[in-house]
Formats: C-alpha cells, structure tokens, sequence
C-alpha cells in the first residue's frame, strides 16, 4: 500500500512539474519572443561648422556630458578678426550711407530750384505778354495820330522801341523758360540716380542690410568655434586631439542621447501577427540576464531590405541560392519603449538581448511584476 502512494505521489509530482512547464511555454514561447534584440539609441555626429585646430579639449572618451557642456574648442582668432573686419565695414557703410543720404537731399533741392525757376518764368512770360499788347496798341495809336499832327515823331519812335524791346524780352524769357525745364529734367535725372545709389531709407537700406548680414555671420562664426552638448549625453569612441585640424561639415566625435534608449526586437516574421502597438514588453539584457525591463511595444517595422534583385558584378541582379523545400522566414524589427530603467543598470548601444511580448495586453493597466526569462530564451 505504502508502496502505491510513492508511485501516485511520484506521479503527481511529475504532472505538477509537466504543468509547470507547460505555464512557462505558454508565457515565453506561445506569445512572440526572440533572442535577436539590441539596445538603440540617438547618436548625435557632432560636427563643427567652421574649420581650424582644436586649440581645447575638455573631454575624454566616454565621459558623461550634459547639455551645454563644452565638447571642445576651435582656434577662434581667425573668426574674432572677422568679426572685427565686419563690424569696421558695417561703420564705413552707415557713413556711406550718410553721404548717399545728403546726395538725395541736395539732388531734392535741385529739383524744387529748377520747379521754381520755371514757375517763375511763366509768369514773367504772361507779364510781358500783357507789356506787348499795351505798347503794341500804343504804337498802333501813335501811328494814326502822326498823319493828324496830335503827335510827334519821336513819341512815335519811342511806341516802337518800348514795342520791339518787349518783344525780346519775351523772347528772352521762353529760352529762359526753356533752359529751366531742361534742367529740372536733368535734376530729376540726378535725383533719380541718388536715390537709387541709396536705395531704401533706415534699417530696409540693402547697404545696411548686407552689412549687418555680414556681422550676424562672423558673429556666428565665432560662436561656432566652441563645439557645446546639445543634449545629455556619453562621448564615446573620441579620437580627437588638442591641435587636431577640425574641418567643417565633418563629424568628429559621437554623443549617445541618454534619454533616447529603445530596444529593437528582430521577430520573425510568422510570429508578429497578433503583436500590437502598446502590449507589453519583457526585455532581458544580456549583461543583466536577472534583470528584466519593461517596455511597451511602440511600433512595428514595415519594410526590410532586400538583397536578391540588387544590382551587382556587371549590373547584373544578384540572386542568392535556396533550398526550394526551405523557407526561412524574414526577420521583422518591433521598436519597443523601456519605461523605468533603474539607475543601476546602465545601458550601451549595440549590446544584445531577449525580448518577449505578452500580446493581448495593449491598453491594461496591468503591472504585476514579470520573472526574468528562463536560460534557454535567452
């Protein structure tokens, strides 16, 4: 008897073991799991706008850094003496402008001396219009009185003379009103070109404007020369040196964005059906395999490269061989977002892990903490 309850004992035992397996497979292998996961991260190229050797280097290789801290220095008296330059023209062309300024002035003063002096010869022109009509009608009346004796011959002489120099003076005064108009002309003329060498008045005068332009950039120019952590962050892999040439629009050292780590899971891709953006996530480093994360699924890749068709030797498609009765399944990158990575466990780009989704669970609220994943998924 004492007998049979070993063997029932041993049994149940052994059932209770099986369904304790069987728990474990559901969780960690009917829903998507793979051991093809890496840890990612935002890395900056830092690359300095301007060229020139590095003159100071506050940093070392895989130092923390925070936003704004001074990454490194470039030799910045070549920019100061372009800046100095600038600043020196844009005083030469406000004094320019000035000149130009006063050229209008005394071109608008022209024009108003030349307005005047045709205003002015108009009417003089209708004053001895009216002269010449009255000695023209004295002469005429001399002429008829002369046969009568009411008059002499000189005041005749005289009707005429008053008559004819009237009549030159008008003369006169057209050509003088003529000249006057011409030369408005020629003042507008030169009124016209002032204005145009000036261009607009105040802060809209193009002159200026380059001008300012020009020490907006030097002054950016200098300030490019000190090379500052846009974000918090480890350098890593520094190969610079203090007298090292930096030349612009070329990366010189790499900054980690701390704050922008995700995991990317490489499933394949008969296994991502039932994955949805916001179940969650059990990643399992494996620097710290007793030491699971969470996360949440953010996203699923929807395109992967591919290599059969790409052009290679001669531009003819590359095609790789395959086993017909084999088809291995691509794999398929889903972004997953960490949340409350304790500060103990630091992570590295690059590094590998195990990632497994509980699908089913986007939208719950459930927090009910999650083992580490056995060894052997991993």
């Amino acid at each position: 008897m004492k007998q049979h309850w070993k063997y029932l004992l041993t049994g149940a035992v052994v059932l209770l073991a099986i369904a304790v397996v069987a728990y474990k497979y559901w969780d960690y292998v009917v829903n998507p799991w793979t051991r093809d996961g890496q840890v990612r991260a935002e890395v900056i190229q830092m690359t300095p706008r301007v060229s020139g050797p590095i003159v100071a280097l506050p940093i070392r290789d895989n130092q923390f850094v925070k936003a704004g801290d001074l990454l490194f220095e470039i030799d910045p008296r070549t920019f100061q003496a372009s800046l100095d330059q600038a600043r020196a023209q844009l005083d030469q062309t406000g004094d320019d402008v000035q000149v130009l300024e006063k050229q209008v002035e005394a071109a608008q003063a022209g024009v108003e001396v030349s307005k005047a002096a045709i205003k002015q010869a108009q009417v003089y022109i209708v004053q001895l219009a009216a002269t010449i009509a009255k000695n023209k009608a004295e002469f005429e009346r001399q002429k008829d009185l002369l046969p009568k004796k009411a008059t002499s011959q000189k005041a005749l002489e005289q009707a005429q003379a008053n008559y004819e120099v009237a009549v030159q003076e008008k003369i006169g005064a057209e050509a003088a009103l003529y000249q006057a108009q011409a030369s408005l002309a020629e003042s507008q003329a030169a009124l016209a070109e002032a204005r145009a060498n000036l261009g607009a008045l105040g802060a809209s005068n193009p002159q200026l404007r380059a001008s300012l332009a020009a020490v907006r950039q030097a002054e950016l120019n200098l300030e490019f020369t000190r090379v500052r952590a846009p974000v918090d962050g480890y350098v890593t892999n520094l190969n610079l040196r203090l007298g090292s040439q930096a030349v612009s629009n070329q990366p010189a050292l790499a900054l980690v964005d701390v704050n922008s780590y995700w995991i990317d899971g490489f499933f394949r891709e008969n296994t991502i059906a039932d994955i949805r953006a916001g179940d969650r996530a059990l990643v399992t480093l494996m620097t710290y395999p007793d030491n699971p994360l969470e996360g949440r699924v953010d996203s699923l890749g929807w395109g992967i490269a591919q290599q059969d068709g790409s052009t290679g030797f001669e531009l003819l498609p590359t095609i790789s061989p395959t086993f017909e009765w084999i088809r291995l399944a691509q794999r398929v990158p889903v972004r997953i977002q960490l949340k409350d990575v304790p500060p103990d466990i630091p992570l590295r780009v690059g590094t590998t892990c195990s990632v497994l989704v509980m699908t089913g669970t986007a939208g719950s609220e459930d927090q009910k903490p999650v083992p580490a994943a056995p060894k052997t998924l991993q």
